[in-house]
């Protein structure tokens, strides 16, 4: 699933906005090159109904052609980055901009469409690729090759409110490790009454998908086999999983009465103050803050219960198979200024995010190693405004855990897997064996067809 916000602000992401735009008006391949310079288009421009965010990539792309006369930036926005609903359409119909971007679980798929040029020869053109982590390079490496840059990542962990814990007399300097103790503290939260509950999931919108997921990875478990080919959630760790769930639910009444959630309507209960935990990348945080009306003081964040693993996601950039060598180096030399510099860029300016009061110091995973990672943490702690003391658990923690990405399909499983969460949830004798045995099933037909 998307997560839901850029490092600075709230999310504000677009695309070429319609399949009816002719091919120059995405990516064509001409790279204008009789005027003397090489014309690339980008997409995921911020629209303009995000005032902060479209004002400051135009103005980081304006500086980049000042200092890059002869290349030609022609942004696109639409709302969001990448629509699911036209994305393989415009795939398909070779209406990509000449650099696109792509959530991680788009990688393999574009490549085995034939949409993606191989950016292995031109590498050198990227200054920063050598800095970036190696896991998140990956993602886009097949059979070799390169094929995308990473520009984000996230990894899930569990928000929880300070504020409750201490009322509930829990210590909020010591969060739930396990899913056992995840059980207590919600219990003890929910007991506080007053439409208080202790902790809510997803269940609806393919979201219940995408968390079971999630707190199967925390289990150490998995969704799909290694080679892609055969489900396996039909397992004790799975079951593991819903029967925790179901114990939360209708045992210890701490995940409340109202079912069938999505993400907006746990981010309004924990902003409210009525909500102990759920789990969420730290992305949730200022949208918790500035929409939800939370408070920073009270919001913290955990390392996933279960210690094992936790699901990671993110986004990048590739490149359309049209493309010039020309307008693959100039794209890069692009992704270059505007997102993969230390401390500078529209991601990374974070003196400027400050002085537009834009949170910093959120715990993201670190995109940076070695010297850039160090020169990017350090402009970050000289500019954190939000309290980087409660986030401190969270990147202890998640150094110990096994980072996974999304499964292949991943909005199809999560479709299937809704219909499992959702029955736990929501029917107090629901058969989790039952659930499990018919889920397998149809996420082996969706993996069959593939």
């Amino acid at each position: 699933m998307r997560h839901t916000g850029f490092r600075h602000t709230v999310l504000a992401i677009g695309v070429c906005s319609s399949l009816a735009l002719a091919a120059t008006a995405c990516g064509s391949g001409d790279d204008d090159s009789a005027s003397g310079k090489t014309r690339i288009t980008v997409n995921c421009e911020p629209p303009k109904s995000a005032k902060l965010d479209r004002s400051f990539f135009d103005a980081d792309t304006a500086a980049f052609e000042e200092a890059n006369p002869d290349i030609d930036v022609v942004t696109h926005d639409a709302f969001p980055c990448q629509d699911p609903k036209t994305f393989d359409a415009k795939l398909a119909g070779g209406q990509m901009e000449d650099v696109f971007y792509t959530y991680f679980t788009d990688a393999r798929h574009v490549v085995d469409v034939r949409q993606a040029a191989d950016l292995t020869p031109y590498l050198k053109d990227l200054k920063s690729y050598d800095s970036i982590q190696k896991q998140l390079r990956d993602i886009y490496t097949v059979d070799g090759k390169v094929y995308g840059i990473p520009r984000t990542g996230y990894s899930m962990g569990l928000i929880y409110n300070r504020a409750l814990f201490r009322k509930a007399g829990l210590d909020p300097d010591k969060p739930p490790a396990t899913w056992d103790e995840v059980r207590a503290a919600a219990k003890r939260i929910a007991a506080l009454g007053d439409g208080t509950v202790g902790y809510a999931d997803y269940s609806a919108q393919n979201q219940g998908g995408w968390h079971f997921t999630a707190e199967l990875y925390s289990q150490g478990g998995d969704v799909v086999s290694a080679d892609g080919k055969k489900a396996t959630v039909d397992t004790p760790e799975a079951h593991a999983v819903l029967k925790n769930l179901h114990d939360m639910r209708w045992t210890d009444d701490s995940m409340g009465s109202k079912q069938l959630l999505v993400i907006n309507d746990v981010q309004q209960m924990m902003g409210s103050g009525k909500l102990g935990m759920y789990l969420a990348a730290p992305d949730n945080i200022p949208i918790l803050v500035k929409e939800k009306g939370g408070n920073y003081k009270d919001l913290a964040l955990a390392p996933m219960p279960g210690g094992k693993g936790t699901l990671i996601g993110g986004d990048g950039y590739m490149f359309s198979k049209k493309a010039t060598p020309a307008q693959i180096r100039a794209g890069l030399k692009w992704l270059d200024h505007m997102f993969l510099t230390p401390g500078k860029g529209f991601l990374g300016d974070y003196a400027r995010a400050k002085k537009h009061d834009a949170p910093v110091g959120l715990p993201e995973p670190r995109l940076f190693t070695g010297a850039a990672d160090a020169t990017d943490q350090r402009v970050k702690k000289a500019n954190a405004n939000v309290p980087v003391e409660n986030y401190q658990a969270f990147l202890d923690g998640n150094h110990q855990l096994q980072l996974k990405i999304e499964p292949p399909h991943a909005q199809q499983v999560y479709s299937v897997l809704d219909g499992t969460v959702s029955a736990v949830l929501t029917k107090k004798d629901a058969d989790i064996d039952q659930l499990l045995k018919e889920a397998s099933g149809k996420i082996d037909s969706i993996l069959a067809r593939s």
